[in-house]
């Protein structure tokens, strides 16, 4: 089989999302090495290995660096181990989630150079120096491209020849478990309705006061946030007598708690870090058949205002929800039928065969193209590009 050597900054146990659904799929295809951002020790140096599936190998790379990610500073540690992990005469496909790991593609001779965007990264809170200029080379010598949603790929799909939008699918049989109501998550059993819910991660890209807000309206509605708070100090989250945190759970049990709820919230910011994002919950939600309820993220609106509710400010979304709660059945029998519709035209193992398709064509042009423009830089010149990048930026 041949071998995908995936750089991501998230981490395979971290929250189960479009990395996880998309590559657990490909192993079908594909040995691939997920290799992590570096996690600090002081007094070692190693790159630890574990087999979560079969054909899947995850490395995370431990080093007595404290820069975070893939920082120039992590370099010297992570060429050696990225070193480690080629094979005699192989072309492994190198997939990148971040374009932070750009260095390392000199470490092997590509099959093909896949660049996922699944979201603007340079947006979000304390991004890496130079993300950008390191994203402008990513583009240009990419083989590939796919975007997480319709915004990113408007972003992108100037700069590089051969990009495609592949937005965010759903493991429709996983999360049409929800609808049998009798598997509700126990520590839910005992709390009062309505219960309306979030599942993600609680980071900058969550409107905290809209929360608050929402909490403070109705002490009768339970709000219940399930996901690891990320990236923010966990005391500025609100907390009321309604609002129940449940930290990280297993995507396994995902439908028990959507068995438990009411409404479903998609309770964004609207800010840099959410002006591309195409929220995979979206489709999840769908799949349970409950309201949704969201405020008017690009791509939300543009895919699925037909059956979400948008709304702008904290008036109109605590109106939306009181909407979503009185609806009769005719209403919601015909917001059920879209919804049944919008997931019933993809999935996570078509989206998987397509990227596959793509990136077996890519890497048949860039071998016949092996002398051309297709090849990876030099370190040295790449180093250069981007040096040059930085002098006229500053």
């Amino acid at each position: 089989m041949e071998t995908i050597v995936v750089f991501s900054h998230l981490r395979w146990d971290f929250v189960y999302q479009r990395p996880q659904h998309l590559l657990s799929r490909l192993l079908e295809h594909y040995d691939i090495i997920f290799f992590e951002e570096p996690e600090f020790n002081e007094e070692k140096v190693e790159l630890r290995k574990s087999n979560p599936m079969q054909n899947l190998t995850v490395c995370r790379p431990v080093t007595p660096v404290k820069s975070p990610g893939f920082h120039a500073d992590q370099m010297p540690y992570l060429r050696q181990m990225a070193r480690s992990l080629k094979q005699d005469n192989s072309s492994p496909v190198v997939w990148f989630y971040t374009p932070m790991a750009l260095p390392l593609l000199d470490e092997f001779k590509p099959g093909c150079v896949v660049y996922d965007c699944m979201d603007e990264l340079a947006s979000f809170k304390n991004p890496l120096p130079h993300l950008l200029e390191y994203e402008d080379e990513l583009l240009r010598i990419a083989d590939v491209v796919f975007t997480g949603g319709p915004s990113l790929y408007a972003a992108k799909v100037h700069r590089n020849p051969n990009v495609h939008c592949f937005p965010s699918s759903v493991d429709i049989t996983h999360f049409r478990q929800a609808l049998d109501r009798n598997i509700a998550h126990p520590d839910l059993r005992d709390l009062p309705r309505p219960r309306i819910g979030f599942f993600g991660v609680i980071d900058e890209r969550i409107d905290l006061d809209l929360v608050g807000q929402i909490a403070d309206s109705h002490p009768e509605w339970q709000l219940v946030m399930v996901g690891p708070v990320a990236k923010i100090d966990p005391a500025t989250l609100p907390r009321r007598p309604n609002i129940a945190y449940m930290g990280q759970q297993s995507y396994n049990v995902l439908p028990q708690y959507l068995a438990a709820w009411d409404v479903c919230l998609m309770p964004f910011a609207m800010n840099e870090s959410t002006q591309f994002i195409s929220p995979t919950k979206s489709l999840e939600y769908m799949a349970a058949e409950l309201p949704i309820v969201s405020t008017p993220i690009k791509d939300v609106v543009s895919l699925h205002s037909d059956v979400v509710e948008i709304a702008a400010d904290a008036k109109a979304f605590i109106t939306a929800i009181e909407h979503v709660l009185a609806r009769d059945k005719n209403e919601s029998h015909r917001k059920i039928r879209t919804m049944r519709d919008k997931v019933s035209r993809t999935s996570w193992a078509a989206t998987a065969q397509k990227m596959h398709d793509l990136i077996q064509q890519s890497g048949q042009r860039r071998h016949q193209n092996a002398d051309v423009a297709l090849l990876p830089e030099s370190n040295s010149v790449r180093t250069s590009r981007v040096a040059g990048s930085r002098k006229q930026a500053g």
